[in-house]
């Protein structure tokens, strides 16, 4: 048996989680918000983070009815993220490890996505599309690595959606993205937007480039509603990365899709996904809001996972990096 808390703080929500054996116990979440039409710089985060990250874990042992020397390792995310808030929440992990004498697990960011997503779906073997705020990946298993397949080459997804939140002045409680996906609802005008798919890759800066510039004139003439841009560029946007991630399905020969991430949580995306996998015969496994964004208990989880493979990291090796690629670690517990 092996219970383990993981920590979590790589953007702009901190998170701390406790797992026993792949059960989870609690899993607490705290989110820095900011005004509309405002993003979340580095130094605010981390200060959020730091003020709030005692409470949060006094809160997750609580609620899971756990004592420290109940736990048997702790893990936090090494990368990729934001440096200021990763350095934060890592400090207090690392303090926390030495405290109760307990091991050190750095775990990376975006396998602990794909590992609670695998966790809470029983999803097998799937092709991974993980879409968050800061990444937009491809994936799929092969030879102890998860193999990108695909990739943004400039922004992520969420970021795109994020910054036209901005343009449009909407709320960043709970998130830009969701707001922009409950206008996109009422939407029914399509505008149409640039549609960059590079081979395997995808681009969408051009898409925010023009969008950002056009809105203004398109609202302002009365022609569209913020509805309806929000609603094209959904479409525009999701299309795209179904596009890619059904090639990347026909290249593994896959029946399963998995969608990870912030931006995984969202209904259309999930929907358009869905009618991809039907298409194909294949099957479409996705989570809630509470595992899709980030928390404590997916690096709870991974950090288990490799525990129990026999991992073991050296106390100089429990630093944080902003780039953590998905195909740098190897996997050894599958």
């Amino acid at each position: 048996m092996v219970i383990s808390i993981g920590f979590e703080g790589s953007a702009n929500k901190l998170g701390i989680g406790i797992v026993k054996d792949g059960e989870v116990l609690s899993n607490c979440r705290r989110t820095y918000i900011t005004p509309p039409g405002e993003g979340f710089l580095p130094r605010e985060t981390a200060q959020h983070h730091q003020n709030n990250i005692i409470s949060l874990l006094e809160e997750t042992l609580k609620t899971a009815g756990i004592q420290p020397n109940q736990i048997n390792i702790v893990c936090f995310t090494k990368g990729p993220g934001i440096g200021a808030p990763l350095v934060s929440v890592a400090a207090v992990a690392r303090t926390v490890a030495q405290l109760w004498n307990k091991p050190l697990i750095p775990v990376n960011h975006c396998i602990a996505h794909i590992e609670m997503g695998r966790l809470i779906t029983g999803s097998d073997n799937p092709t991974v599309l993980y879409v968050s705020g800061g990444n937009t990946q491809v994936i799929a298993y092969s030879g102890n690595r998860y193999r990108i397949f695909g990739e943004t080459i400039d922004i992520a997804v969420g970021n795109c959606l994020d910054r036209f939140a901005r343009v449009l002045k909407l709320s960043n409680d709970p998130s830009p993205g969701y707001n922009i996906e409950q206008l996109a609802k009422n939407g029914s005008k399509y505008h149409k937007l640039p549609y960059v798919v590079k081979g395997m890759d995808v681009s969408f800066s051009g898409i925010l480039s023009y969008i950002e510039e056009k809105a203004p004139l398109l609202l302002s003439s009365g022609e569209y509603t913020p509805e309806d841009l929000c609603f094209s560029l959904q479409e525009t946007l999701f299309a795209m990365l179904i596009e890619t991630t059904e090639r990347a399905m026909s290249h593994c020969q896959s029946k399963e899709v998995l969608i990870v991430g912030g931006v995984g949580c969202n209904e259309r995306l999930q929907e358009m996904m869905k009618i991809m996998c039907d298409e194909r015969g294949a099957t479409l496994y996705a989570t809630d809001e509470r595992f899709c964004i980030d928390n404590g208990v997916m690096i709870a989880h991974t950090g288990a996972l490799m525990h129990k493979s026999g991992y073991k990291a050296q106390w100089e090796e429990t630093f944080c990096t902003q780039r953590f690629r998905t195909d740098e670690v190897e996997v050894t517990w599958r």
